[in-house]
Formats: structure tokens, C-alpha cells, sequence
């Protein structure tokens, strides 16, 4: 979760919240020469490559949209947990995306990283997903060319449900379009990755001759994408090994898993898959997703982590990043981690039961199948008061694994000097809240000055706030009743903001423990008119929601704040919309399909 910079191609990155530098080295050494033979040793070694879809699957969530700023943030951070792939957008989605992903090719694509033992290693493959078309293609090669190790990742349908009813093709004009698709994609690209999607629901002999294709057209990675969440490790698992060993060049080739969490089987399926020869993992953080999500980054890197005796397998992950990649993500896209969530949720380390404490005062393990400090958990109860300096601060987010600059740090010091008024101590946990909060933050149209409520038994509740228009320096003010003091305030910065939106949810949350603990609220917020929908990978219409996050000992305060972060983002996007409306379907998107 420590703050990324905005970098050239020489970016000095940092492993382990460390502060050694990245010495200047050639970044054209760790292209790669021969994809065929790099393809072959992968799928016949020991390790399993990480291919993150955070920035592409996972921000399909409702109300996960990301500002081209913070794709980029989240992206460094993937870099220095280590992932081998990521997948960085569908730049055929909209000019944004396209250039998102161009910005992450050009700068996190063209940086060399430490990795787990603290050597130097190439940067991620940056992946950018395609249709089985050539605008796609074509669209796809524009935003990756730039990385060093760029790759296309271009799909299709396979299963009878989608080629008859959505796609309209038949067998032998799948097979077609993939030769086609493949060639076309690998007269660009040298790395090309091929999905069926549907592929958990797919004939398998099908598969068989689709998978020949695209292997003969030059995929030197096949995925195969349980899309709607339907098998069971035990067939997934079957199917990955029959395709394998019955796909003419299979052995030769990558086979990757990309499972949906419908049936709550996601991370089961994709440990299935690796037993069976699978070599690559398509991921995302927290399993963010769309519907029920994807198979969790930090659950199935931990089980391999873990269970050695087991997969006999390792990843390139290092897993000290896992807490503050995940606590950006779920800051980023205002997905609150639910608290028993397995590896980052609160619970996860957390032992309430006497029979369990009893146990764990004994010995760590009779509880405890990991250290926190493994995925990056300081479980440190170290505070810092009213009295530490700017010094001690600067060392204690150090050690939390936070590198800020000399700007960020005044900014983060200043509402530490607030809190520590407030709060007698404060925690790591406050202070991860207040740097996340003090720090992840979009582009500010309108910025908070003043919020003043009344509220009581005998009052009707009223606000008054004081917001800055940033795009002329003019102060205003407004003012307004409500049923509460939240609804006050909302209805006092819709009347200067003039900005229409319907709040389809508001959460609030206890930062620690105690009646001085730090609020945290998150809430959603959706553009109420046809602007306010898009198209994604599916070809399907989904809400444009944006959220906004606040932390505060004041939970009012904390309300305003996270609906100003909402309402900025959603701004800014609308002012950045393309030429045409997102609410428009073509029947090209209709007809192709997504993972």
C-alpha cells in the first residue's frame, strides 16, 4: 500500500518497503527472444505465474471504476508484489482504457523490480484483452507495444449456450475465426494468449480441435476460463489434464485457469487446475470480480505458499506486499474486505475464543497456520501519541512499509497532530486508515473546507458546508435540512455542486476498538441518467457506480468526506467520457463475448 510515484522508464521501485535503488540496467535484456521455447520450460517447470486481472476482470465490480491515475497507482503496487502478468485493461472499452493501458505498458511495463530474494528481474508482461477481431486487436497492440514483454490476450466464445445464441456461429466458423484471430494477433505480438470462454461448459473434444488451432496460429498460452462459475474442482481439474494431454502441442504450451466465484468454488478449481499441469493463474486482488468475483490473488498464492508438501510449487509473489496491495485495492475501489475473509479480511489473525487464545499463548501454530508478518501484517501494538514528532512518524510508516515524499509526509503529519488531539493513541490501524485516506484520493473538482450540522431530539436536523471549486478558487456555500445530520449535509453539497446521482448504499465502520475509535465510511453512488452505464468485455450493460471513502473520529465529517471522493470521481470521469456515449451497444458488442 505504499504510495507509488509517478515514473519514467527508470523508475527506482522498492522491494519490501526497502529503500535500495534499482541500479540502471538495459530493460531490452529481459525481453524475450524465443516465446515457443520460454512457453515449453514454463509449462514443464515448478513455477506458477501470476497473472493479475485486477485492472481488467476485477474492476468490472459494480462500482469498482477506476480513474486512469489510480490503475496506474494500483499498478506499480502489483509490480512490487511481484505478479508476472498483468493484465491492465480492454483498450477497445473506450479511449480512457486504451490509454491506461498504454501509460502502465510505457512505465510499470519498462521497469525493472526486485524480486522475492531481492534480485533484479524483468519487468510484469503487460496484458491487453481483445475480442476475436482486428479492431480489437489492433487496439490491444497500440496500448502494450510499449512494455518490453507486451502480450495480446484475445477470446472467444466455445460453448454451444453462447455459439448459438450470442455468437450465431457454428463450430467450423469458431474454428475460423480463431486460426484467423490468433494468426493475425501473433503477426503483431509474439506473445499471444487464446481464451474459449465458456470453456468450464464446453465440449471437450471441441476444445480439443479449437485449442490446435490456436496453438498451430501461434497462442503460446492457453487459458481456459470456467466463466460462469459452474464446475467443480473435481471437473476442472479433469478437463485441464485431458486437455493437456490430448491437445496436439498442449504439452509444449501454458495452460492458465480463470475461474468465477459463483458457486464459491474459485480458488478450489484453480488449485484443482494447477495439480493438473495448469501453469498460470489469472487472479485478482480480494477476489474483487464481476457477480460473485474471481479467484483471490492472496488465497491461492498463500495455499501454494503454505503447502509445499502438497503442490510442490512456487510463485514469484512476494507475499509481504499481499496486506498493503490489498488494503489499496479495496481503498481504491471502495470494496470493503469483509472482516472474516480468508488471508486480508480483519478476522484473519484476530482469536477471540478462550479454548483458541488458551492455545495460541501456548503455541503459535496450535491456531495459527501463518505468521501475519508473511503477507505484510505488522502485528506490532506500538503507538505513537500527541507528542511524537514528525521524525517518529516518518520512521513508523517506514516500518509499515510506506515511502512517502516530503509533501505527502507534512500532509499525513498534519492529520496525525489532528488525531493524536483526539484520540490518546493511535494505532497502525488508524494510521493505515488516515494515510489511505489522506492520500488515495482522486482529482479534485470540489474540495471540503467546512461542514457544520445541528441534530438532536428537538431539532430538525441542518447543515451547513463550505466547499472550493478548485476550477476557479471561488468558496461556497450551502445550506439544508434532512431527515439526519448525513442526509443534511448530502442535500447541502448537492445544492452547490449541482451534480444529480442517486446514493444506492452507505456503510459505516469502526477503524479500532474504543468510543474515540476512527469512523470509516464508505459509500456508492450511481449517475442516474444513460450516462451513467457501460459496456464491458461481455458485451453487457453494467451501472456506472463510483465510490468514495472517509475516515474521521467525527463520522459526520467522515460522510461528507467520503461523498465529496465519490462525487469527484464521477465528475471526473463524465468529463472524460468518450465521443460516444457509453450507454450506446453496437451489436458488435453484443455478439462478441468476454471471460
Amino acid at each position: 500500500m505504499s504510495k507509488p510515484a509517478s515514473v519514467d522508464h527508470n523508475e527506482t521501485i522498492y522491494a519490501d518497503g526497502g529503500s535500495d535503488e534499482i541500479p540502471a540496467v538495459d530493460v531490452e535484456q529481459f525481453r524475450i527472444q524465443d516465446q515457443v521455447a520460454y512457453a515449453r520450460s514454463v509449462a514443464n517447470g515448478d513455477v506458477v505465474l501470476i497473472f493479475d486481472t485486477t485492472l481488467r476482470d476485477g474492476e468490472q465490480s459494480p462500482g469498482a471504476t477506476l480513474h486512469i491515475q489510480e490503475k496506474m497507482e494500483i499498478a506499480h503496487q502489483l509490480a512490487r508484489l511481484g505478479v508476472d502478468i498483468m493484465e491492465a485493461g480492454f483498450p477497445a472499452a473506450s479511449p480512457g482504457d486504451l490509454e491506461a493501458v498504454r501509460r502502465i505498458a510505457n512505465t510499470v511495463g519498462r521497469a525493472p523490480r526486485r524480486g522475492k530474494n531481492g534480485e533484479i528481474v524483468a519487468p510484469p508482461v503487460i496484458a491487453g484483452l481483445a475480442r476475436a477481431n482486428k479492431n480489437d486487436i489492433d487496439k490491444a497492440w497500440e496500448a502494450v507495444q510499449g512494455a518490453v514483454r507486451p502480450r495480446i490476450h484475445t477470446f472467444l466464445a466455445t460453448s454451444d449456450i453462447h455459439m448459438q445464441h450470442k455468437l450465431r456461429m457454428t463450430r467450423d466458423e469458431v474454428l475460423e475465426t480463431v486460426g484467423d484471430m490468433v494468426q493475425y494477433a501473433r503477426s503483431l505480438c509474439s506473445d499471444v494468449e487464446f481464451s474459449p470462454e465458456d470453456g468450464g461448459r464446453s465440449d471437450p473434444d471441441f476444445l480439443v480441435k479449437v485449442l490446435e488451432v490456436a496453438i498451430k496460429a501461434g497462442a503460446t498460452t492457453l487459458n481456459i476460463p470456467d466463466t460462469v462459475g459452474y464446475t467443480t474442482p473435481e471437473e476442472y481439474g479433469a478437463l485441464i489434464k485431458y486437455l493437456r494431454e490430448n491437445t496436439p502441442g498442449g504439452k509444449d504450451v501454458i495452460f492458465s485457469c480463470h475461474c468465477h466465484n459463483d458457486l464459491g468454488l474459485a480458488t478450489a478449481n484453480t488449485l484443482a487446475g494447477v495439480q493438473n499441469g495448469a501453469r498460470q493463474i489469472e487472479v485478482t486482488i480480494n477476489g474483487i470480480g464481476e457477480r460473485a468475483g474471481n479467484t483471490s490473488l492472496e488465497e491461492t498464492v498463500m495455499a501454494l505458499h503454505v503447502r509445499p508438501q502438497t503442490y510442490h510449487l512456487d510463485t514469484n509473489i512476494i507475499t509481504q506486499e499481499i496486506h498493503r496491495t490489498s488494503d489499496m485495492v479495496s481503498r481504491y475501489t471502495g470494496m470493503v474486505i469483509q472482516p472474516n475473509k480468508a488471508i486480508v479480511g480483519a478476522n484473519a489473525f484476530a482469536h477471540e475464543a478462550g479454548i483458541h487464545q488458551d492455545g495460541m499463548l501456548k503455541h503459535k501454530r496450535t491456531y495459527e497456520i501463518m505468521d501475519a508478518s508473511t503477507i505484510g501484517l505488522n502485528t506490532s501494538k506500538l503507538v505513537l501519541g500527541k507528542h511524537s514528532g514528525k521524525h517518529a512518524l516518518a520512521r513508523k510508516l517506514e516500518s509499515m512499509g510506506y515511502r512517502l515524499s516530503q509533501e505527502e509526509l507534512k500532509e499525513v503529519f498534519n492529520r496525525f497532530k489532528e488525531l493524536a488531539d483526539k484520540k490518546k493513541n493511535v494505532t497502525e490501524a488508524d494510521l493505515e486508515a488516515l494515510v489511505g485516506d489522506e492520500l488515495y484520493q482522486p482529482v479534485e473538482a470540489w474540495e471540503l473546507v467546512e461542514v457544520q450540522v445541528h441534530s438532536g431530539t428537538a431539532l430538525t436536523p441542518t447543515a451547513v458546508v463550505k466547499l472550493k471549486d478548485n476550477s476557479t478558487g471561488e468558496i461556497k456555500l450551502g445550506a439544508a435540512i434532512g431527515t439526519g445530520p448525513v442526509d443534511a449535509v448530502y442535500k447541502a453539497i448537492n445544492e452547490i455542486v449541482q451534480q444529480p446521482n442517486n446514493l444506492v448504499e452507505f456503510l459505516v465502520q469502526a477503524v479500532t476498538e474504543g468510543i474515540d475509535a476512527n469512523g470509516d465510511v464508505t459509500i456508492r453512488i450511481e449517475v442516474p441518467d444513460s450516462r451513467g452505464y457501460t459496456v464491458t468485455a461481455q458485451g453487457r450493460q453494467r451501472r456506472r457506480l463510483f465510490s468514495g471513502r472517509g475516515v474521521e473520529t467525527d463520522i459526520i465529517v467522515a460522510s461528507a468526506k467520503a461523498y465529496m471522493q465519490a462525487l469527484n470521481k464521477m465528475i471526473d470521469a463524465l468529463r472524460s467520457e468518450s465521443e460516444v456515449p457509453s450507454g450506446q451497444v453496437t451489436d458488435e458488442l453484443v455478439i462478441e463475448a468476454g471471460l
